[in-house]
């Protein structure tokens, strides 16, 4: 998709497909370029209620009159009074609905008004996301290909040359963080058969080809069983599908500077195990690697980007399935760290992959590291599909990872760690359980987690309520992509 900005002062000249306005259901407020005929005719659709109270409703207008422009989309924008940043998405949601789902092949938008707190670089960056986003089909693995939005271009309509730099990098960055998030929505959608740690790895590599800022390392069973990583080993064991650690190292800052460290969680497939999942919904452990496809994601509108900084992602890529030589609840693994795990259910398999992983993260000496995974369906309990659950051992970083949540609309929540959760980890047998309980299941699983980060900054992104949908709709949201785009963007520091 291509986008771009116009400065047009008579908005009855622009020639698109369609025109994009937004109207407000309380006051006028239309360009002042719109032909009086038109304003007319506008002003009777929100006297007679057709832009509700409620942003994102669509109302099309063919042909108008006096406009260069083959037809009108008129989004609703809700009250002026409640206009922010939570209905301004709305609109956006409206705009990208509406236009998928036409013929419209080219699209002018004006945007209908400032946003408080944001600036105009924002609302460019969250309309490029959302456009780009909403162009996702997935086609992989059907005979019957959907037929792909027509929708090629947008232009950004402005009636002043201000500030022009900032809104083309606005759009440039929002481009880049919807094709990684389409990228990370396609990963997960694919079937397990397909989508396997070995060609997770290859997507990686694929990452790398061409790009000097780029190193994508692979290393298989042979070369982690020489690290000690007893513990991510010990979820493949049940599998004929080899786990691998994927690290894709993006080097586009100063040679000396900390890298950020994104640890994505690998489970292609999740049976559970030994300790086997009920079938129902089973179908949707395919998503239980949207921590890794995340990770990938960010990967790649940071190419896109060339942006200055330095990340390397990790993702422990594993299935986890049950076999003779699956791992059974009671062994005793000891991890890349040293410390001994008993492992009292083996459905729990997730933290045992990232211990690993952020241990093995501690060789990059990280500014920061954040892990992200579809870790417990207790968050799924607490936070439902709204937001992710972070909790950390640096309360500067959760800070900034809550920030970048509500500047991107990608949202997150906090949960508290202490000593009274670490207390559900005891185990007679070893250093620690992988489980504590049925209490407090999001903060025992960090809690595990924490025991191997002490020597960096370090957050957990539970991303088990928001990384696909269910239903009609069941897919792939390709969160948190923006969030984490955002921090490293704009928040990190």
């Amino acid at each position: 998709m291509n986008f771009k900005i116009s400065v047009v002062r008579d908005i009855a000249a622009v020639k698109a497909d369609c025109l994009v306005l937004g109207g407000f259901s309380d006051r006028e407020h239309w360009p002042d370029s719109v032909p009086a005929a038109l304003a007319e005719q506008l002003d009777m659709l929100r006297d007679g209620g057709d832009l509700s109270a409620k942003p994102g409703q669509s109302v099309w207008i063919y042909q108008p009159r006096d406009i260069s422009s083959k037809r009108i989309l008129v989004i609703g924008c809700g009250n002026s009074e409640e206009w922010n940043a939570s209905a301004y998405r709305e609109f956006l949601d409206g705009c990208a609905g509406a236009l998928q789902n036409s013929p419209v092949k080219s699209a002018a938008i004006a945007l209908p008004a400032e946003v408080p707190g944001q600036d105009d670089a924002w609302q460019a960056s969250q309309l490029a996301t959302t456009l780009t986003a909403a162009s996702y089909r997935y086609d992989a693995t059907r005979s019957e290909v959907e037929p792909p939005p027509r929708l090629r271009s947008v232009t950004l309509v402005r009636a002043s040359k201000g500030g022009q730099a900032a809104l083309k990098q606005g759009l440039r960055e929002g481009h880049a963080i919807g094709n990684g998030v389409l990228l990370a929505r396609e990963l997960g959608d694919l079937p397990g058969n397909v989508c396997t740690p070995e060609y997770l790895a290859q997507r990686a590599r694929k990452l790398a080809r061409g790009q000097q800022r780029v190193t994508t390392t692979i290393l298989n069973e042979k070369q982690m069983e020489s690290l000690g990583m007893g513990a991510l080993l010990s979820v493949s064991h049940g599998s004929s599908q080899p786990a691998r650690l994927i690290t894709i190292e993006y080097r586009g800052g100063d040679e000396k500077a900390a890298p950020v460290v994104l640890v994505g969680k690998g489970i292609t497939f999740d049976s559970g195990g030994i300790s086997l999942k009920p079938g129902a919904k089973m179908d949707e452990m395919k998503y239980d690697m949207c921590g890794g496809a995340s990770v990938i994601g960010v990967m790649q509108a940071l190419v896109e980007l060339q942006a200055d900084i330095n990340v390397v992602g990790i993702i422990p890529a594993s299935e986890n399935l049950p076999s003779g030589a699956a791992t059974k609840p009671g062994d005793v693994v000891t991890s890349m760290s040293g410390l001994t795990i008993e492992i009292l259910n083996t459905d729990a398999e997730g933290r045992l992959v990232l211990c690993d992983a952020l241990t093995y993260a501690k060789k990059y000496k990280p500014a920061a590291v954040i892990d992200i995974a579809t870790l417990t369906g207790a968050c799924i309990v607490a936070l439902g599909n709204h937001n992710s659950g972070l909790l950390g051992n640096n309360q500067p970083l959760a800070d900034q990872l809550l920030e970048a949540g509500r500047n991107s609309g990608d949202g997150a929540w906090q949960l508290p760690l202490g000593a009274a959760y670490q207390k559900q980890l005891k185990s007679n047998f070893a250093d620690m359980a992988n489980i504590g309980g049925p209490a407090a299941g999001t903060i025992t699983a960090a809690c595990f987690l924490s025991r191997f980060t002490e020597d960096y900054h370090w957050a957990h992104l539970d991303i088990a309520g928001v990384a696909w949908r269910q239903g009609d709709n069941k897919g792939a949201t390709g969160r948190p992509v923006p969030l984490l785009m955002e921090y490293l963007l704009h928040t990190s520091s």
